[in-house]
């Protein structure tokens, strides 16, 4: 794929998912990884729109960017910027999960003397699966982080998704500035970039995008 002029979109960071107006359900994605495919992508000559959540990063030089809060924000402007776009790198660690509703006012459990207490979940959709569906001959990449049997998990997610690679890495990670990624591509081979920076692995990926020749 020749990137002149061709458009790539990448999400990066968590999502939030709110129970009441100043509690959330998250977790650790420092959003690094994201940012650095943006940034390799540009200097790859792409125009990159960069889908974050709730980050502490710049935005790289050249980057178009749209920021939003929960899963559900995230997949209607991935859906939004994928539909003219040649690639997706869908890096966000977005919640599984998220309260079935949200309250209006500070949620006061422990007002009534209770130990224990409970929030009713219903899952989020599935950004990924929902956009690789109509892919069609684009690229999509997708991420993994696995804490056990990380191998089988990402081929069965790669599979499951109907993705082009997947990129597995590990708890270690997280708000990390160096990683080992393994990624796997849909024909089985598989390659690992280990303790690499962040930037070293952000140009590799890239280059998914750069030499991808659909089949």
């Amino acid at each position: 794929m020749n990137p002149a002029r061709r458009h790539l979109v990448v999400t990066a960071g968590p999502t939030r998912e709110y129970i009441d107006p100043v509690r959330y359900l998250s977790n650790e994605s420092s959003g690094r990884m994201g940012f650095e495919i943006a940034r390799a992508a540009v200097e790859q000559g792409w125009r990159v729109t960069l889908i974050a959540g709730p980050v502490h990063l710049e935005t790289p030089a050249g980057v178009g960017r749209v920021d939003v809060i929960s899963a559900r924000d995230m997949l209607a402007a991935v859906r939004k910027s994928f539909r003219g776009a040649d690639a997706l790198f869908m890096a966000a660690a977005v919640a599984d999960w998220r309260p079935r509703r949200r309250l209006a006012g500070k949620w006061r459990a422990k007002d009534g003397g209770a130990q224990t207490a409970s929030i009713d979940l219903v899952r989020n959709p599935d950004v990924l699966a929902s956009v690789a569906r109509a892919k069609g001959a684009r690229l999509v990449v997708g991420f993994a982080l696995e804490t056990a049997d990380g191998l089988r998990r990402a081929r069965a997610k790669l599979e499951r998704k109907g993705l082009d690679y997947i990129a597995l890495n590990d708890d270690s990670a997280l708000n990390a500035r160096r990683a080992t990624v393994t990624i796997i591509g849909r024909d089985g081979v598989t390659r690992r970039l280990e303790n690499r920076s962040k930037q070293v692995l952000a140009r590799a990926l890239v280059r998914l995008a750069v030499d991808w020749s659909p089949s």
